[in-house]
């Protein structure tokens, strides 16, 4: 049966990812809305190819071009914050939500309001808003399929058991391209050498947030959302080769880990899919050529994002908006040449260590602490630039 389908964020990894997998069986999906932040071409180009109902530009001052670009084609055009939250809301059966960063997080909850099945790649929903989010989940009856290959790999590792016979859930983590490194070392490198990760191909942000392992912190917020077990029984492991993606241990001691390429394809067909499975073009696993799995404990000295990731989970209310915004500043500056990399740390422990603000109640309260958090962090930035 052809499902209905959106992809917020259709221009980004996530979103071009989704609508690869999308393209290779065609009649059994229906696109009904792709949308995008500033990327006309792209976006037109992709409700072309895949005959969308409606395409949303993110910036407002974009309608036009989007609305010439689609021109003769049937497809309606749309633009601005309050279109993606009316498109959200469009009767469909799964929605990807892959819109990068806080504006993500009013059409998040719209659809997840709407009660669809939402594959949720936007971090922001979970580590700024998992309060809200999560209660909307519960009133709606929405099914939350998570996306990020380690709360994916989680959920997998779930199928068929119980939360209450969890003992502990492990996120693994390739430990980036200065696992080694010395703090001295890690002191002097440049914005070119932490894009470079050594097993996935990631935009610039996430590079950086895993070569500072703060990508791992981020999502040890967010499985505490998804997955409630408590924070202490969430572990965090160093796995360089990204095989294992995620384990959960039950109470009767067996380990249940799931493995597989480093191809964000494979979560995605997954989430995409689910409860079934569909067949993807990623290269399936050879254990044999790799030849050896490694682990170890994470540098918490080196890697103090991990701890400051830890307590504002721990302290909760404004607090993962508040790292979260600092670090998104701080991230930045590092890649514009203004901070060193070992700052972005120090600049987001500076930021928290200010925060005093109550508990968010509502997406707007959210964008308050954040743009606080952003303000203050631009501050510490101007002060330390080198």
């Amino acid at each position: 049966m052809t499902r209905r389908i959106s992809i917020f964020g259709a221009t980004g990894s996530v979103g071009t990812s989704t609508l690869d997998l999308v393209g290779r069986d065609n009649d059994a999906w229906q696109v009904v809305a792709l949308t995008a932040h500033s990327d006309v071409d792209a976006l037109a180009a992709a409700a072309r190819a895949h005959r969308a109902e409606v395409a949303v530009i993110g910036r407002e001052d974009l309608y036009a071009d989007i609305k010439t670009a689609l021109a003769g084609t049937g497809i309606r055009a749309e633009a601005g914050p309050q279109a993606l939250v009316d498109v959200a809301r469009l009767d469909v059966d799964w929605t990807m939500a892959a819109i990068v960063g806080t504006a993500g997080l009013e059409p998040t909850l719209a659809a997840l309001e709407r009660g669809h099945s939402v594959a949720l790649a936007n971090k922001e929903s979970l580590v700024s808003a998992g309060a809200l989010m999560m209660e909307a989940v519960r009133s709606s009856g929405a099914t939350l399929l998570p996306v990020d290959s380690e709360h994916n790999a989680i959920f997998q590792c779930l199928a068929g058991g119980r939360m209450e016979d969890v003992r502990r859930i492990t996120l693994t983590a390739s430990g980036g391209p200065f696992r080694t490194f010395t703090k001295a070392q890690m002191a002097a490198v440049t914005p070119a050498q932490a894009v470079k990760h050594p097993n996935w191909s990631m935009g610039a942000k996430i590079s950086i947030d895993s070569a500072t392992m703060m990508n791992k912190g981020l999502e040890l917020i967010e499985a505490d959302h998804l997955f409630p077990v408590g924070l202490d029984n969430i572990d965090i492991l160093v796995h360089p080769q990204s095989v294992i993606h995620s384990m959960v241990e039950y109470r009767d001691c067996s380990t249940l880990a799931q493995l597989g390429s480093p191809d964000m394809r494979i979560p995605i067909a997954h989430a995409l899919a689910w409860p079934r499975r569909i067949a993807t073009p990623c290269r399936p696993l050879d254990l044999v050529a790799i030849g050896r799995l490694d682990f170890e404990a994470p540098d918490p000295d080196r890697f103090p994002g991990l701890r400051l990731a830890r307590e504002a989970a721990r302290a909760g209310g404004g607090h993962p908006a508040t790292l979260n915004a600092a670090n998104e500043v701080a991230v930045a500056a590092f890649l514009a040449g203004r901070i060193g990399f070992l700052d972005i740390a120090a600049i987001v422990e500076d930021v928290l260590a200010g925060y005093s603000a109550p508990v968010p109640r509502s997406i707007a309260e959210i964008l308050e602490v954040d743009g606080e958090a952003r303000r203050a962090a631009t501050g510490i930035v101007e002060r330390v630039q080198v």
